[in-house]
C-alpha cells in the first residue's frame, strides 16, 4: 500500500486528535478560499473549489466553517497565498513530496528546510523526486460498501483508472482533470466518499523497519505540523508488525 495511506492508518491510530483536528479544519479551509478566490465561489461553477468542500464535508468540517472560508475569499482584505511544492529526502533515502499555501516564501521555505535537517533528511531541488511519483486524483471508499468487483465495475464505469482493494477499504485512481467527473458518478453509486482529492502516488516503494520508520515519522510528523504544509507525501511502506510497535 502507498505511503499516503500507510500514514493515514498510523496517524488515526496515534492520538494527538484534537490537534490534528484543528489543525485539519484549517488546512481545508485555507484550500477552500484559495479555490473560491481563484474562481467562481459557486462550488457548482468551480470544480477544484466543489472538490474541496466534498474533502472538508469528508472530514466533518462544520457548515458554517466551510461557508465561512468561501466568504472570506471575497473579502478585499483576503489572505492572497502562494502554491509552493518542496521536494527532498528523508531518513533511508526516502523520496518525500510536501505541498504548501503561504503568504510568505521566505518564512515557509527556511521552516521545511530546517524540518528536513532536523530530522536527518535533506531539501532537494524541484523534480529531484516527483519524477518518482505520478501525479493521480484519488477517491476512497470504506470496505463496508461492497466487495471488490462491485467497486471496479462502479470505477470503470466511472472512468477511473484503477483500483486498489484490500480488506480496508477501495482506493480508486483517476487522471487528475477527471477528478471531479469521477468523484460524482461514484457518489451517485455508492454513496459519499471518505476522501476525493488530487494526490501524489508513489511509482515504487521502499519497506522501512521500526528504528527507519521512526525517524521518518518524526520527521512527516513535524512537516504536517507546520501551518503552511498542506499535504506531505512519501514513497514507503512498512509491515502490520513495525505499524503496530508505532
Amino acid at each position: 500500500m502507498a505511503g499516503h495511506s500507510k500514514w493515514a492508518n498510523i496517524q488515526h491510530r496515534k492520538g494527538r486528535q484534537d490537534a490534528i483536528r484543528a489543525k485539519l479544519f484549517s488546512k481545508l479551509s485555507k484550500e477552500i478560499t484559495v479555490a473560491a478566490k481563484m474562481g467562481d465561489p459557486d462550488p457548482d461553477k468551480n470544480p477544484r473549489l466543489r472538490l474541496a468542500v466534498k474533502e472538508a464535508k469528508a472530514q466533518s468540517v462544520p457548515k458554517d466553517v466551510i461557508e465561512r472560508a468561501i466568504k472570506k475569499s471575497q473579502g478585499g482584505d483576503a489572505d492572497s497565498y502562494d502554491e509552493i511544492r518542496y521536494e527532498g529526502y528523508g531518513p533511508e533515502g526516502i523520496a518525500i513530496i510536501v505541498e504548501a499555501m503561504t503568504d510568505n516564501r521566505n518564512r515557509t521555505a527556511s521552516n521545511v528546510r530546517s524540518i528536513f535537517a532536523k530530522a536527518g533528511g535533506n531539501l532537494a531541488e524541484t523534480g529531484a523526486v516527483s519524477f518518482m511519483f505520478d501525479r493521480k486524483g484519488l477517491v476512497v471508499y470504506p470496505a463496508s460498501v461492497g466487495d471488490a468487483e462491485k467497486v471496479l465495475e462502479a470505477a470503470i464505469e466511472a472512468g477511473a483508472e484503477d483500483v486498489e482493494s484490500t480488506e480496508d477499504g477501495h482506493e480508486i485512481y483517476c487522471e487528475p482533470g477527471d477528478l471531479s467527473d469521477v468523484s460524482n458518478a461514484l457518489e451517485a453509486v455508492l454513496g459519499e466518499s471518505e476522501t476525493s482529492k488530487l494526490v501524489w502516488k508513489p511509482q515504487t516503494t521502499t519497506t522501512l523497519d521500526l528504528e527507519g520508520a521512526q525517524k521518518l515519522m518524526k520527521l512527516i510528523e513535524a512537516l504536517e505540523d507546520d501551518d503552511d504544509v498542506q499535504s506531505v507525501t512519501a514513497n514507503f511502506e512498512m509491515s502490520d508488525e513495525v505499524m503496530a510497535q508505532l
